[in-house]
């Protein structure tokens, strides 16, 4: 199996790439990968997602021998766009962190960046290396780099197919912190948003969203509709 998932009693979900050594994603993996996304999303005892890997490696991103099966490279991508992993997990109602190792580079980067908190071992290396194949990174890369780290920033790394190690992607602020034990720390991490009422922290990721896709003003009433939305039910005679 290429997509392990499991929840825990502290409301942990922990979706696992399976495909080790390199997790490389193939059409198979990634309707696999919707399905667990899919199930995190309508678990209801599932309050928060940890991403993680089997193996050396996070994910080297997408198997492009299947580039090979098409008339045209584009045509194979196409094809895989019909079947988008990425935006179910960017849509998801809970909280995520990632735990990178390894190689986290193409779609592996791409599906990391729509994590909410993204942490790095060591050994970790990130990057985008799309362009040397005469192609733009296609699983979200160019909106997601550029909502982390800005359009002036995430310029050189995607037109320069920059690989950069886990403490250059901890200066340009894509990780939030390198760590010892990755896996120890993810799931601490995870453990600390599944404690977080699901309500608020699904109202707070729709809200930080917002500002990221909407003008000020609407972006502030859409914090205004969520803040009501999620605030603590009163009951009668209690104050408001």
């Amino acid at each position: 199996m290429s997509i392990e998932l499991a929840v825990d009693g502290l409301g942990v979900a922990t979706l696992s790439l399976a495909r080790p050594d390199l997790n490389i994603f193939d059409l198979a993996m990634r309707d696999s990968f919707i399905e667990a996304v899919t199930a995190v999303r309508d678990h209801p005892d599932a309050r928060a997602l940890l991403l993680r890997a089997e193996g050396r490696h996070f994910s080297a991103g997408a198997d492009i021998r299947e580039f090979g099966t098409a008339d045209f490279p584009l045509d194979a991508r196409r094809i895989r766009w019909d079947r988008d992993p990425w935006g179910p997990l960017w849509d998801l109602p809970q909280p995520s962190v990632v735990a990178l190792h390894g190689h986290a580079v193409g779609a592996g980067l791409e599906m990391a960046l729509l994590c909410d908190i993204r942490l790095a071992d060591g050994t970790s290396s990130l990057g985008l290396p799309e362009t040397r194949l005469g192609m733009l990174p296609a699983a979200g890369g160019t909106q997601s780099l550029t909502r982390v780290v800005g359009p002036a920033a995430a310029f050189p790394i995607i037109a320069g197919a920059a690989t950069l190690t886990a403490e250059e992607a901890l200066r340009r602020r894509i990780v939030h912190a390198v760590v010892e034990d990755v896996e120890a720390e993810g799931r601490a991490v995870a453990e600390r948003l599944a404690a977080l009422d699901p309500v608020v922290a699904a109202a707070g990721r729709r809200a930080l969203h917002a500002a990221g896709d909407l003008p000020l003003a609407e972006g502030l009433s859409v914090e205004h509709d969520l803040a009501r939305w999620a605030r603590p039910q009163t009951t009668e005679g209690d104050a408001t």
